[in-house]
């Protein structure tokens, strides 16, 4: 006999097939089959004694069905047993008798001869008989197992075991290998004589345990799931890894009250989506009013994070503590202004108390969480107890309590005198492994409880009038290891209900067991205390990766103010109106998407659109609808079944004109890429999508039409028409006249202009074609002898021809559409130097007159190419050198062909500069930061500068259509022989940073530096204000002075370097009577912030030390008084050792130690090669 024992965290593993099936032909039987095989199943030696027999079946109920993880409520067990009698007579689908269970039909479903798998196959279906039998949205989640036996010896069976949520769209589930059908029949079952189906009989049990579904999604797949629909609440999408961000902002979310303040910030004045007060009181209110998952994109990017910052998990209680920081300032001067403190801010006593003496040095602070240690404390309440514990200041580690009592044993430690009304605790769940030197996560178990009374933790002078009973409202989890992982919260919305899980998109019902429990840490447990084992490790219990992280509690006493209502009064209105504004506004691009296909843009170049035409062709078609230029077509959308007659009257009114006075032109794409009229539209009866149809090939869904509006009309006011004019009998007759387009370049002004159309004979020569043109431009009818008209054909923009004036038109191949370009000058040959001055042959002429002539077009032909080639390219002035008051950004046209030289003459002239003093840099993309400086080359183009060889936009981080310019103060060449220094000068301790790129000769040493410094900054010199050190930094930590005599060639680039004033109380002290400070945040490995030497003094009192480091640092007020002050020892994973008032610096410090200043990290600095969190 065998059976097989799944020993697994969920004790129905097992693997899903891919294969279909589809071996049935009778139509009526292809249903849906749910196909799963187990997986290889293994048994043991110990496991096979002592078996229950298949007909015992309570004995193989407890077997067969082992607990459930979810430990759900079981409401009935059924035992179902199925007698087959002839196995191979079988059809290839067999269903067994229905019974009921959880007082629904069941019946097993038989494929005997395998689903399209060699081996049989068995699975549990409910009995309905028909689709419309089953209940509306029906479901039911059932354990279950099958066992197939030899009804004559039951000591023979095989089993498997699953379970499921049973619905209409999944109403079968099952195992498509149950057991090799080659080992069925004739084949002794293991490690017994008989086979299992014997005679061709067999027994198929059905063991059928239906558990209660107490969330509404015990094993759900959450397809077409509807979060707000389920649970009436809504979830945050997730950005890419912005699940530590979702977790807390819905648990701030469900702090009614913090959401009520939020809506109390005034923002009407201030509703940029870049204040993130405004888009925190948007994101709450659509949580609040959506049906759908809300976005977070607003918030980040208000936050001031970039790509990177979305794809990085950050450190939820730094998040947490700066939002919190960034309202309060927002709050500042409302009456809201100290609602947070009152809400999450508590107070703590940090003191040393004498034990033999009335003494005690002590100080109050404010804390917004606690951080509560999780190794070495099974739960809660023992994290309390480690937090406050007291520590004996006895023996060698006596406290001087001054001159009065000297050396006293004492106690040291924390009290809280007071817990705020919502409490954060954060709990250490990551910390340094000494062994591994890295940072682990503490999968331990710990237990936190639904309420706790946090009065033992308190101060003996504490109020304790009213109660100091938490209630849970919300547990923030993490699942995973340090380098990936996923968060979730489960909150409890109400005072009174359920909790609901919130996973990012996903809101759902939660049982106080998965808030519980589940979030412990440690081992699988169930319900009896047993352990869960994974299924390779038969000793070791399977580890939760899920554990909480932090824990929201709120005080009894004061659920009722925190968990307000927040009603739509609540709400100001100007972000009410504004949302709903949007929201319509999306509805609307909605319902025009969804009717997009009913209708087609339509693009109409008018007479007046062309005069402002500055380019080639007639238009630029890529301008959008929306398009303020004037030289744009106009853009109609109009739905396709538009008569064309229709579309005339339209535009006809906005041209002002009569319809009868107007006909289009259809425009049509060459064969060489341009756009040109046609022929006109004489039938306006076909709809504008069939016309739209007829037209030759389209780029796109647009519909192109020259409006013309006839110059000449009849006494009854209709249109006459050069050409294609209509008889009476309704035949339209074509002369010999052609539509051509007229276009002026004026030379002085170096401008390109449309003129107007004008219908000439073919057969008239082109010189025929200027009293036309004198007419159009009015400059009379006869030229003066000195100036000439010259006349081009536009083919297209790499293509500009003259035209010959003796040439016919039909010799020179125009057509209707046809684009000329004229241009009134002097005549070339009363102009001596002009080919010379073209071709620069003139020796004679000055640098400034090429500078002035470079980019001048002298004939059309050149215009053209300056248009083909023309590239606006952004100049920005650089951030760090180059002053952008007074050098502001500017855009210039630049015809791409230029050269490097010319480049400079074309930026110097229009900034007023030198052009050999000025020096560009490449700009990058994805920072839009300075890139590289560009090398000047004598082959070097625009073109080639902003498009290096090989670029494509996948392969290179360059922008093509900008640069930084910086203004040099000397020849780039000169600058070659420079070295460029970035020192930050402190002006005001280090409270001001004011950084500086510096150049100084290769050959100079760190006196020169400091002369530039003096010069560039405009600061009094040493003579006059006192002498100034130049350090070194890194890692935010004071690496070392430098003598003046240090060559700035040696300086390290990886390094920060300093310059400040020596403070007079230093300039004689002894070098070994110093100390290095620098700042951290919590760790002392969380460092941060400018570094310094402090000046140590024998026996002063820390209390004087602090006064002389608070006007050292250049910090005053509260600035300074929220730093904590320690000794740090120099190895890299000390722990502080923070002082006190009465402790002496100069005997607690050794020569190896440094002081390290802990407080929030409120920069922006990059480390390792990502950004600290910040918020803008």
């Amino acid at each position: 006999m065998s059976f097989n024992q799944h020993d697994v965290q969920s004790p129905n593993e097992m693997m899903v097939d891919a294969d279909e099936y589809v071996s049935v032909t009778d139509e009526s039987e292809k249903e849906s089959i749910a196909i799963i095989s187990p997986d290889t199943l293994d048994s043991e030696a110990d496991q096979l004694q002592d078996l229950p027999l298949a007909t015992d079946h309570d004995a193989m109920r407890e077997l067969i069905l082992p607990p459930l993880a979810e430990e759900p409520k079981v409401l009935e067990d059924v035992v179902n047993t199925w007698s087959i009698q002839s196995w191979r007579s079988l059809n290839k689908r067999e269903q067994g008798p229905v019974f009921q269970a959880g007082s629904y039909p069941w019946r097993v479903l038989l494929f005997p001869y395998g689903n399209n798998v060699d081996q049989c196959s068995i699975y549990l279906e409910h009995g309905f008989e028909k689709p419309a039998d089953i209940p509306e949205n029906w479901s039911c989640c059932v354990q279950f197992a099958l066992v197939l036996s030899n009804p004559n010896d039951p000591r023979l069976y095989i089993h498997h075991v699953a379970h499921h949520r049973f619905t209409k769209e999944e109403a079968d589930w099952g195992f498509t290998r149950f057991y090799e059908l080659r080992k069925m029949f004739n084949v002794p079952f293991e490690g017994a004589t008989r086979p299992l189906c014997e005679n061709d009989m067999a027994t198929i049990t059905a063991y059928v345990r239906v558990v209660e579904d107490e969330t509404g999604v015990l094993w759900h797949n959450f397809t077409n799931y509807d979060s707000k629909k389920e649970t009436g609440y809504v979830g945050l999408k997730n950005q890419g890894a912005t699940c530590y961000l979702n977790s807390l902002l819905q648990s701030l979310y469900f702090t009614n009250a913090f959401r009520k303040a939020i809506y109390g910030i005034p923002t009407e004045h201030e509703d940029s989506l870049s204040n993130s007060a405004y888009t925190l009181q948007r994101l709450f209110y659509q949580l609040q009013t959506s049906d759908a998952a809300v976005g977070t994109n607003e918030l980040t990017k208000s936050f001031g994070w970039e790509t990177r910052h979305i794809f990085e998990q950050q450190d939820v209680q730094e998040l947490s503590r700066k939002l919190m920081e960034r309202m309060e300032e927002k709050m500042k001067g409302t009456p809201a202004e100290r609602v947070l403190p009152e809400m999450f801010s508590g107070k703590i006593k940090t003191y040393i108390s004498c034990v033999n003496v009335d003494y005690e040095s002590s100080r109050i602070e404010d804390f917004w969480d606690i951080q509560l240690n999780v190794s070495g404390n099974k739960n809660l309440l023992e994290s309390f107890e480690d937090y406050i514990q007291v520590e004996k200041m006895e023996g060698e580690n006596q406290y001087y309590a001054g001159d009065e009592h000297k050396l006293q044993d004492a106690n040291k430690g924390v009290i809280f005198t007071s817990f705020p009304d919502v409490l954060h605790l954060q709990l250490k769940r990551f910390e340094y492994d000494i062994q591994r030197d890295m940072m682990m996560k503490i999968n331990d178990r710990y237990e936190f409880p639904e309420v706790f009374d946090a009065a033992p933790y308190l101060s003996e002078d504490a109020d304790r009038s009213v109660s100091w009973t938490y209630q849970l409202h919300g547990v923030l989890v993490h699942s995973g290891d340090l380098n990936a992982g996923h968060y979730y919260a489960f909150l409890k919305p109400n005072k009174d209900g359920w909790f609901y899980r919130y996973d990012d998109d996903k809101v759902t019902r939660a049982t106080m067991r998965e808030v519980l429990e589940e979030n412990f840490g440690g081992e699988f447990r169930t319900a009896n205390g047993a352990y869960l084992r994974a299924p390779l490790q038969k000793k070791a219990p399977a580890m939760r990766q899920n554990s909480a992280y932090m824990l929201v509690y709120i005080r009894q006493s004061r659920l009722d103010k925190i968990l307000c209502p927040v009603t739509e009064d609540d709400i100001p209105r100007h972000l009410r109106s504004k949302v709903e504004e949007e929201s319509a506004l999306r509805e609307a691009r909605r319902k025009e998407r969804e009717e997009q296909h009913l209708y087609i843009g339509v693009k109409v170049i008018t007479e007046e659109t062309f005069r402002h035409h500055g380019g080639t062709d007639l238009a630029v078609f890529d301008a959008g609808p929306q398009s303020e230029d004037a030289a744009a077509p106009r853009f109609y959308r109009v739905l396709r079944s538009m008569s064309m007659e229709q579309l005339v009257e339209i535009v006809a009114k906005d041209l002002n004109q009569a319809p009868q006075n107007v006909r289009f032109w259809v425009m049509v794409n060459r064969q060489n890429k341009t756009v040109r009229p046609d022929q006109p539209i004489m039938d306006l009866s076909p709809t504008v999508e069939e016309t739209f149809q007829r037209a030759s090939a389209h780029r796109d869904q647009i519909l192109r039409l020259w409006a013309e509006v006839a110059e000449e009309t009849t006494a009854e006011g209709n249109a006459i028409w050069p050409t294609h004019e209509p008889h009476d009998n309704g035949i339209v007759v074509k002369n010999d006249l052609i539509l051509v387009f007229l276009k002026h370049f004026d030379v002085e002004a170096q401008t390109l202009r449309g003129v107007s159309h004008v219908y000439i004979s073919r057969e008239k020569k082109v010189e025929e074609l200027v009293p036309l043109i004198m007419k159009k431009m009015g400059w009379g009818d006869k030229l003066p002898a000195e100036d000439k008209i010259f006349l081009f054909e536009e083919i297209k923009p790499s293509m500009i021809e003259v035209l010959k004036p003796k040439q016919t038109l039909k010799g020179a191949e125009l057509q209707d559409g046809d684009i000329i370009c004229f241009q009134r000058s002097v005549d070339r040959k009363t102009d001596r130097n002009y080919l010379e001055k073209r071709l620069g042959l003139n020796e004679k002429q000055s640098t400034e007159d090429l500078t002035k002539k470079s980019d001048r077009c002298e004939d059309a032909r050149d215009y053209y190419d300056f248009l083909h080639n023309k590239k606006t390219v952004k100049f920005h002035p650089h951030p760090t050198r180059t002053n952008n008051e007074k050098f502001p950004p500017f855009e210039l046209d630049l015809n791409s062909k230029i050269t490097y030289d010319v480049l400079a003459e074309r930026v110097a002239e229009y900034i007023g500069w030198q052009p050999t003093h000025l020096r560009f840099w490449t700009v990058n993309a994805s920072t839009g930061n300075p890139r590289t400086p560009v090398k000047r080359g004598p082959n070097q183009t625009l073109q080639s500068i902003l498009n290096p060889t090989g670029f494509n936009h996948l392969s290179t981080t360059q922008r093509s259509d900008a640069f930084y310019f910086e203004v040099l103060e000397m020849s780039l060449a000169e600058l070659d022989t420079k070295k460029s220094v970035k020192i930050s000068w402190l002006s005001e301790g280090i409270t001001k940073e004011e950084p500086y790129d510096i150049l100084v000769p290769k050959n100079g040493n760190i006196e020169d530096l400091i002369q530039a410094l003096v010069n560039k900054a405009e600061i009094p010199d040493e003579a006059e204000d006192g002498r100034i050190r130049v350090y070194e930094s890194s890692q935010n930590k004071f690496y070392r002075e430098l003598s003046r005599e240090y060559p700035v060639i040696s300086l390290n680039e990886y390094t920060g370097l300093f310059a400040e004033r020596v403070p007079e109380e230093e300039l004689k002290a002894d070098e070994g009577h110093f100390i290095p400070v620098f700042h951290f945040q919590n760790e002392p490995q969380r460092t941060h912030g400018i570094p310094f030497k402090f000046l140590l003094i024998e026996g002063e009192k820390f209390s004087d030390t602090k006064k002389r480091l608070e006007k050292r640092t250049g910090l005053k007020g509260k600035s300074f008084e929220k730093i904590k002050i320690a000794v740090v020892r120099r190895s890299q994973f000390s722990k502080a050792q923070y002082l006190n008032d009465d402790d002496v610096l100069w005997d607690v410090a050794t020569d190896d130690d440094s002081l390290g200043l802990d407080h929030v990290d409120r920069t922006r600095t990059m480390r390792n090669g990502a950004g600290d969190m910040f918020l803008r």
